[in-house]
C-alpha cells in the first residue's frame, strides 16, 4: 500500500479522501527538517502547506518519492527544480483560495479608506472621537491594480460594483482584454500618476520586488492609499514608511510582510497602517477547499496515474515521456526567457517545431512553452493544466507551426510573440538531445545556456565593451560563468549574454547602463 506524508495541517475532509482512495496516511505536524529527512524515504506522497520547506536534501532522502501536493498556491517552500530532476510531480491548487484573497482585499480596501480598525481599538479604549477618524468615500475614485491575474481579476469585478474607476498594469493584458473586462489598461507610471487606492496582486519576482519605492512614490498621487495583500518584498518597506511620515501616502493596509512575523517593523507603529497576519487565503471554505483539491489530486496521481495541477510536469502517457521531456524543459526555457525580454500586451504567440521536433507530439510541448511565458509574471498561479486557458483569458491566440527544415540544427522550437505593433523570435535546439540550448534571438544566433542569472546587453560593436562590463561585475564581487556573443555585421549593433552567479542591485544594473556604447540590459532568471 501506497503511503502519504501530511505534514502541515489541512481539513480532516482531505485526509479522507486519500484514506477511501486505499492510501495510508500518516500525519506528522511541526517536524524539523532532521525528522522530515529522516522519515520522507518510506512515503510515495507528501502533503505541504507552508510551513513544511522541501529542500534538495529532503528530496535527496525521499528515495520512494513521486509526488508533492501543496494545499495551497504558493510554492516557495518546495525547490522544483531539484523535484523535476528527480521525477517527482509538483502540484497546487491553484484556484482554491482566489475569491478568499479578493474578498480580504476589499475589506482591507473598505477598512483603509474608513479607517475601521483604528476607531474599534478607540472605542474599546473607551473614547468616543468622531472628528478624529474622518474617512474617505470610495466612489467615483480611482482603483490601480497591479497584475490582472485570478485574484486581481476578482478584484476588478467587486471594485465596479462599488462603482469605482478601476485601471490595471499587467505586462500581459491585452488592449482587446481590457475592454471586455470594461477596464482601463495603463503603463506602470500612468497607474502610479492616476491611483486614489493601488492594490497589489502580482508574485515577487525579480522584476516586481521593491517596485513600490521611493522612486515610484514620488509618482504617485498626494494621499494615495496602498493595499498588499500579495507577497511581502513588493513593498520596500523602509520607503513606505518614510512616505507615510512626510504625508505622502495617507495610509497603507499590509497583510503580507518581507520578514514574516514582522518583529520590530516600523510600520506596525504608524496609526495610519492596518494590518492582518497573512490572512488573505484564511477562511474555513478556502482551506477546506484547497484540502479536498490536494487530496484528490495526489490520490488520482498514486492510485490512476492521472496528473492535474502540476506546475513541472504536463499530462502525458508514461511512455512518451522519455523522448518528450527534453522538448518540453527546452520549450519551457525558451518561454521564460522571450518573457522576459519583451514588453507590451501580447496578442498572438506561434509555437514554431521544425526539424526532428515536427514528428513529436506537440500539444504538451506547445503547453510547455506557454507555461514558461506565463510563468515569471504568475509564477505558482501558472502550470501545465491551465496555461492555455488563462493565456486564452488575456486574449493572447496561440498557434502552433510545423516545417521538416531546420537550417543548421537537426531539430528547433521557435517562438514569435506578438503584440500591436511588435514582434520578438526566439529559437532553440537541443545538445546531446537533451541540454536545451536558446541559438537565436530575432536576427542574432548565439548559444545560450538557458540557467540562472543572465545579463542581456544589446550593445554597439566597439572595442572595450565587454572589459568595461567585466569591469563593473569583478568590482562589485560579481563573478561571470559564461558569456555568449552575437552581432549583425561588424561595427554594427551587437548581443552579449552574460551568465553570472549572483544577480546585480540596482545599483550595478544601472552602472552598467551607463556604460559606453551600452543601449539596453536586462536582468533574465531562468
Amino acid at each position: 500500500m501506497k503511503k502519504v506524508l501530511v505534514s502541515d495541517n489541512i481539513s480532516p475532509k482531505g485526509i479522507e479522501i486519500l484514506k477511501k482512495a486505499g492510501l495510508e496516511v500518516d500525519v506528522k505536524t511541526g517536524m524539523t527538517p532532521e525528522e522530515l529527512k529522516a522519515c520522507i524515504g518510506e512515503y510515495s506522497g507528501l502533503i505541504i502547506r507552508s510551513a513544511t520547506k522541501v529542500t534538495a536534501e529532503i528530496l535527496d532522502a525521499a528515495v520512494n518519492l513521486r509526488v508533492i501536493g501543496r494545499a495551497g498556491s504558493g510554492l516557495d517552500n518546495v525547490d522544483k527544480t531539484a523535484a523535476s530532476k528527480k521525477g517527482v510531480v509538483v502540484m497546487n491548487t491553484p484556484g482554491g483560495n482566489t475569491v478568499t484573497t479578493a474578498e480580504h482585499s476589499i475589506a482591507m480596501l473598505f477598512s483603509l479608506a474608513r479607517m475601521i480598525p483604528q476607531a474599534t481599538a478607540s472605542m474599546k479604549a473607551g473614547k468616543w472621537e468622531k472628528k478624529k477618524f474622518m474617512g474617505v468615500e470610495l466612489f467615483n475614485k480611482t482603483l490601480g491594480i497591479i497584475g490582472l491575474g485570478n485574484i486581481g481579476s476578482q478584484v476588478a469585478k467587486r471594485a465596479q460594483g462599488l462603482e469605482m474607476n478601476v485601471i490595471a498594469y499587467d505586462p500581459f493584458l491585452s488592449e482587446e482584454k481590457a475592454k471586455t473586462l470594461g477596464i482601463k489598461k495603463v503603463s506602470l507610471d500612468e497607474l502610479f500618476e492616476q491611483s486614489d487606492f493601488m492594490t497589489i496582486h502580482t508574485p515577487m519576482t525579480a522584476e516586481t520586488k521593491g517596485v513600490i519605492n521611493k522612486n515610484s512614490i514620488k509618482k504617485m498621487k498626494d494621499s494615495v492609499r496602498i493595499i498588499n495583500c500579495a507577497r511581502g518584498g513588493i513593498i520596500n518597506e523602509q520607503d513606505l514608511y518614510d512616505a507615510i511620515k512626510s504625508g505622502k501616502v495617507a495610509g497603507a493596509a499590509l497583510d503580507v510582510f518581507e520578514k514574516e512575523p514582522p518583529t520590530d517593523n516600523p510600520l506596525l507603529t504608524l496609526d495610519n497602517v492596518i494590518s492582518t497576519p497573512h490572512l488573505g487565503a484564511s477562511t474555513e471554505e478556502a482551506q477546506e477547499n484547497v484540502a479536498l483539491a490536494v487530496a484528490e489530486q495526489i490520490a488520482d496521481y498514486l492510485v490512476h496515474g492521472t496528473i492535474r495541477n502540476a506546475v513541472n510536469f504536463p499530462s502525458i502517457p508514461q511512455e512518451q515521456i522519455p523522448r518528450l521531456q527534453p522538448y518540453i524543459n527546452l520549450a519551457e526555457k525558451i518561454g521564460e526567457f522571450a518573457s522576459q525580454i519583451f514588453e507590451g500586451g501580447v496578442t498572438n504567440i506561434t509555437v514554431e517545431f521544425q526539424g526532428d521536433a515536427a514528428e513529436i507530439n506537440t500539444a504538451p510541448v506547445t503547453i510547455s512553452a506557454i507555461k514558461g511565458f506565463l510563468s515569471p509574471i504568475l509564477l505558482e498561479t501558472v502550470n501545465f493544466v491551465n496555461a492555455p486557458i488563462i493565456a486564452k483569458e488575456r486574449g493572447i491566440e496561440v498557434k502552433e507551426t510545423k516545417t521538416k527544415e531546420a537550417g543548421d540544427y537537426q531539430s528547433m522550437i521557435a517562438l514569435k510573440i506578438k503584440s500591436k505593433d511588435k514582434e520578438i523570435f526566439v529559437a532553440g535546439t537541443l545538445f546531446s538531445k537533451k541540454d536545451p540550448r536558446i541559438v537565436l534571438i530575432d536576427d542574432f544566433k548565439v548559444e545560450i545556456v538557458p540557467d540562472g542569472v543572465l545579463l542581456l546587453i544589446y550593445n554597439n560593436d566597439k572595442p572595450g565593451v565587454i572589459g568595461n562590463i567585466g569591469n563593473v561585475l569583478g568590482r562589485n564581487n560579481i563573478n561571470i560563468a559564461r558569456m555568449h556573443f552575437g552581432r549583425e555585421s561588424a561595427g554594427g549593433m551587437a548581443i552579449s549574454v552574460v551568465s553570472v552567479d549572483s544577480a546585480p542591485s540596482s545599483e550595478i544594473m544601472e552602472e552598467l547602463r551607463k556604460l559606453p556604447n551600452i543601449l539596453t540590459i536586462k536582468q533574465i532568471i531562468l
